[in-house]
């Protein structure tokens, strides 16, 4: 079968001949059809000698396609069950830690499988299983946004708009920083009350980190230097949840998170990733995205290093 996969040494991805998978005794083997590209993809590709733990690694963790074959152990699911996998679950996440799904076939544990509804797109069904997830969690579980909140979202890209939104489904009042003004009619139609380019223009008491704003809640999707923005535009009791990691470090001021909460979140569950299959089937979360061919996946990488892409990409199997 073809698969993308990193050689290392911070080459570009590239199109190999592999041989199929076997399932193990709790693995289904799964015919992609559909797969999201994902900033951590890059990541990985610049960090990827020493965080990945063998070479070439077949790329890919947002997944979804049809069970073609069941190991020994499975239960619940039969050939032809249409499915996304969990990127956070039982197995280590498929792309980077164990082969991904920029290929033909996948090998992924039972138990890390969400069941797709008849009717909704594979396209979203596979950007759910990681943007979705790891969005709604943090919004919605750990940031438990709910009606009568002011929520700030950092960030309108491809996790940005799905938490936003979950969070106006939620009930609350909704503010988008963005630096992108174009993707401000996305945010605005998605429920947000308002947009502003940066997140310092969120401080109410003159800037100081240690006053306090009026936000109950701000999900940082982006990560760049935006944490303290996000802590100093928050109020006493509030939280600042952490998702993005667009700087691999940044600095705060200590007096900025007394009488306040910052917490990271990471991934989510088999849970997460079914209830937001509802919501979109429903058409109630209708993320932005673009659908490419199989064999350009190297250049939609390309595209979403270089920010040229508008909410999520989408690779597609088709018949392959």
């Amino acid at each position: 079968m073809k698969a993308w996969q990193y050689m290392g040494d911070h080459a570009p991805i590239q199109v190999n001949e592999v041989p199929d998978p076997e399932p193990s005794p709790t693995q289904v083997i799964i015919d992609m059809r559909a797969a999201g590209l994902c900033h951590s993809d890059i990541m990985y590709m610049e960090t990827g000698d020493r965080a990945m733990p063998f070479l070439p690694m077949t790329q890919g963790h947002e997944n979804a396609g049809v069970i073609s074959a069941l190991g020994s152990e499975v239960t619940g699911f039969q050939v032809g069950d249409v499915v996304g996998v969990c990127p956070s679950g039982v197995q280590l996440p498929t792309g980077m830690f164990t082969p991904g799904g920029f290929a033909d076939k996948l090998a992924a544990d039972y138990r890390d499988l969400a069941r797709v509804p008849e009717g909704l797109d594979l396209s979203l069904a596979a950007l759910a299983t990681d943007a979705g997830m790891t969005s709604y969690h943090a919004m919605i579980k750990v940031g438990e946004a709910t009606a009568g909140m002011k929520v700030g979202v950092i960030g309108f890209g491809g996790l940005g708009q799905i938490g936003a939104r979950a969070a106006v489904l939620a009930g609350a009042e909704v503010h988008v920083a963005e630096t992108k003004e174009d993707v401000w009619p996305l945010a605005q139609a998605a429920g947000a009350v308002d947009c502003v380019r940066d997140a310092d223009e969120w401080a109410t008491v003159g800037g100081n980190p240690m006053a306090g704003g009026s936000f109950d809640l701000i999900v940082d999707y982006a990560g760049f230097d935006t944490t303290q923005k996000a802590l100093t535009a928050i109020k006493r009791g509030g939280k600042v949840v952490q998702v993005g990691l667009g700087r691999p470090t940044f600095t705060i001021a200590t007096s900025s998170i007394l009488g306040k909460t910052i917490e990271g979140s990471l991934g989510g569950t088999v849970e997460d990733i079914e209830e937001l299959y509802a919501l979109m089937l429903k058409g109630e979360i209708r993320p932005a995205y673009e659908e490419i061919a199989f064999d350009r996946i190297g250049e939609g990488l390309d595209r979403l290093k270089a920010g040229k892409v508008t909410g999520r990409l989408v690779a597609r199997f088709g018949d392959r």
